[in-house]
């Protein structure tokens, strides 16, 4: 898939930047979850809003206690599956489910850049299969790379890493702000809208 230079330079960051980039990421993709879960009735999308919750608790709270393994197990049994659905929107929503399993494998293991790599990955994807489906026809990585909805992407992902990259040392305002400002935004990666 589509390769950007914001991979190689995520090596640079430290672990608490690369969680902090990939909850970034989950926040956007949590709409693409919602409105599945809102549309087939499949599971209660509040599980994965918890369990992002629970990411951005542990970044901004000095010895949070959470259990990831509990958090993951019950990720695992919300993922839909996309054979058993014929509606467009299980796929982001595995999509999304599939980074926020990153984050918390991420977590577990801490190897942090690897997974973050992958998330940057799987939201750039789900914006390129859209723009595929809706063309009708595969695209080239040329013509992907020139593609608006995936250069919004890119950008949007290097503001990230810029705003995290400035930082000395673990900066608990600027998570709160990136958290709270892609929240109230409630825009994901391929325009979804979150409605309360």
């Amino acid at each position: 898939m589509l390769q950007n230079p914001v991979h190689l330079r995520l090596a640079k960051l430290e672990s608490w930047q690369h969680l902090t980039f990939m909850a970034c990421l989950c926040e956007r993709m949590y709409p693409n979850y919602w409105a599945f879960c809102e549309q087939t009735q499949f599971a209660d999308p509040a599980l994965y809003r918890r369990i992002l919750d629970l990411i951005w608790e542990n970044l901004t709270v000095k010895d949070a206690k959470i259990n990831f393994d509990s958090q993951l197990e019950k990720l695992e049994a919300a993922i839909p599956d996309g054979e058993a659905f014929e509606v467009y929107g299980v796929y982001p929503a595995i999509d999304a489910c599939v980074a926020l399993s990153e984050v918390l494998h991420a977590q577990l293991s801490g190897e942090t850049l690897e997974h973050a790599i992958e998330v940057s990955e799987s939201s750039i994807t789900t914006i390129a299969m859209l723009e595929m489906t809706q063309a009708g026809r595969e695209m080239t990585d040329e013509e992907l790379r020139e593609n608006p909805a995936i250069i919004d992407e890119w950008d949007l992902q290097w503001e990230i890493f810029r705003l995290l990259a400035d930082c000395e040392e673990r900066d608990l305002e600027l998570i709160k702000g990136l958290r709270s400002d892609l929240r109230e935004a409630g825009i994901s990666n391929i325009g979804i809208k979150f409605q309360q």
